[in-house]
């Protein structure tokens, strides 16, 4: 399923005078096209998979893709336009031969050829076959000679520069803006796939919660959390495609052999992906009373994400918020503490941080539909890392959070 809101797509577009979009990072074709760009993509070079979005909404979705990935983005969107290359993958349908007990070599070869599968392959793939695919969807609608938005922060130079030498007819142009625009506000399944990764991930920090224990290293935390985790899904009836953490413990931040000691600070940065969109949060605890200095940075950090909290609502700006959580530490005292974000949108992108950033120079509005991460961290060598993270859903109202657990700074020894 695309997760594309094509109307939206269409205002867009006219705002930045595109006829249409050529996408080739491969977060990004799945989010348009709606099923995986494919083996291809591993290279990192532009033109494997390619998604074409037409700024009228009534031109269907195209598509270039291996025919190593075509089997499944034809069950899972057949009603895109689908154009299919070779890759260096052997490919044949041998099911006509299934109950041929006598087939050999010569129905096998027949088969290739039938299907169009007979010929030499690429050594990967075939950048200029992939252009000239491009080339025929962008004729086909009318677009050839059109203003195409490309997605640069992703595309190798040396590929747009063979890009535009192949499909010369065209303009291409930066189409970044455009598409990160587009991916900030989510769709309802991109919504409930965030939704269910911050479930797990916060089932995790229960877990880990309940792992620590004088003695206890770093790593044992790291699987407790992801044991936990792992566990909510299954629970929950679906399954993680990924994880990562950040844990630190103590105040070396940069000793991932720390193990938990009185007095010890435990900061778990953490998130889970599910089908590839990735959650954010983070608590911290301690192990026995912290050092009066840490509760005092971390009242201020609680300040800072109250007010916040305050501005986060639709029709903000993203610096507004930043405004107000670096004013919050400057009245607790805390002058030359500088943020460059106090977070930023989730999803399903490259990364576990997306665009856009709640940062100084940020003018993008917070809009419903969107689901960010707030984050007031401190990280001090020498005492811990300390940190508050939680995810929201921006709504037609106000937010929603996505989170459960208390944010204070929580002592487990006293358990």
């Amino acid at each position: 399923m695309s997760d594309i809101d094509r109307r939206r797509a269409e205002r867009l577009m006219a705002e930045a005078g595109l006829d249409a979009l050529a996408i080739f990072q491969p977060e990004a074709f799945r989010y348009v096209v709606g099923a995986p760009a494919g083996v291809a993509m591993m290279w990192g070079r532009a033109g494997a998979a390619i998604a074409v979005v037409p700024a009228d909404a009534a031109i269907r979705i195209g598509a270039v893709a291996s025919d190593h990935a075509a089997g499944q983005i034809r069950k899972a969107a057949p009603e895109v336009d689908l154009r299919t290359h070779r890759i260096w993958i052997d490919m044949v349908d041998l099911a006509v031969l299934a109950d041929n007990a006598d087939a050999g070599g010569e129905a096998v070869d027949a088969a290739y050829r039938s299907q169009a599968r007979a010929g030499a392959r690429p050594e990967t793939f075939d950048r200029e076959a992939c252009f000239a695919l491009l080339a025929e969807i962008l004729e086909e609608n009318g677009l050839a000679t059109g203003r195409i938005g490309v997605d640069l922060e992703f595309v190798p130079a040396a590929d747009f520069e063979a890009l535009k030498r192949a499909l010369p007819r065209a303009t291409f142009v930066d189409g970044s803006i455009v598409l990160k625009r587009l991916r900030a506000v989510k769709s309802p399944r991109e919504i409930e796939l965030l939704r269910r990764a911050s479930f797990a991930a916060e089932a995790g920090l229960v877990r880990m919660a309940e792992a620590v224990a004088p003695g206890v290293p770093l790593a044992v935390l790291s699987s407790a959390w992801k044991a936990g985790a792992q566990a909510a899904a299954s629970a929950g009836g679906f399954a993680l495609s990924g994880h990562w953490d950040y844990i630190s413990v103590g105040s070396d931040l940069s000793d991932m052999n720390a193990r938990v000691v009185p007095g010890a600070i435990i900061k778990a940065d953490v998130g889970t992906l599910v089908d590839g969109y990735s959650s954010d949060g983070a608590r911290t605890f301690s192990f026995g009373p912290p050092a009066p200095l840490a509760r005092r940075i971390f009242s201020a950090l609680e300040n800072a994400f109250a007010a916040g909290l305050a501005e986060l609502r639709p029709g903000n700006r993203f610096d507004a918020i930043h405004a107000a959580m670096l004013s919050s530490m400057r009245r607790d005292g805390f002058t030359e503490y500088h943020r460059g974000h106090f977070g930023h949108s989730v999803g399903g992108g490259v990364g576990i941080e997306e665009w856009p950033f709640f940062s100084a120079n940020s003018g993008e509005i917070l809009k419903p539909n969107m689901v960010v991460a707030l984050e007031a961290p401190f990280y001090a060598e020498g005492l811990g890392a300390l940190m508050i993270e939680d995810q929201f859903l921006v709504t037609e109202a106000g937010v929603e959070a996505m989170n459960r657990l208390p944010r204070e700074l929580r002592d487990l020894s006293a358990r």
